[in-house]
């Protein structure tokens, strides 16, 4: 009976070890599969880097292009507003010019004859109606603002 037992707990102690064996084995298989794993990983790790630094190198570009093009706006906007200003003043000053020499235009010439049947139009009806009239013909021109 001893030599039985002794058997049979040498069997058991057999099958536990070939139980481990296997069990080493799969977890060989997972370790290697792990390892790949872990190269990938680095290697997507590594290019997610080189393109973080790529990003960040261009975001500085925009920046800088952005800095660029506000400064540029922001003189042209000045000088537009300088522009439109002197504009404003040209076209009052013109508009006064244009009123003097109608009035001028108007007192210079010289009195019609008043017809017999044509009621008669007091001189400040009549300058009233040419700057009018002035006035109609240099909006048909695109010349009024």
């Amino acid at each position: 009976m001893s030599h039985s037992f002794g058997i049979a707990i040498e069997s058991l102690v057999a099958i536990l070890l070939l139980l481990t064996i296997g069990y080493c084995m799969l977890l060989n298989t997972r370790l290697k599969r792990l390892k790949a794993d872990e190269h990938s990983l680095k290697a997507t790790i590594g290019e997610l880097i080189t393109a973080t630094e790529i990003a960040e190198r261009a975001i500085g570009g925009l920046k800088h292009t952005v800095r660029d093009v506000n400064e540029n706006l922001g003189n042209q906007l000045t000088s537009a507003a300088q522009l439109s200003q002197q504009l404003k003043k040209q076209l009052a000053e013109g508009e006064n010019v244009v009123r003097r020499l109608s009035r001028i235009a108007i007192a210079a010439r010289p009195a019609p004859e008043p017809e017999p049947a044509a009621p008669t139009i007091s001189a400040a009806k009549a300058v009233a109606a040419a700057a009018q009239a002035f006035s109609d013909r240099r909006r048909a021109d695109g010349l009024a603002a």
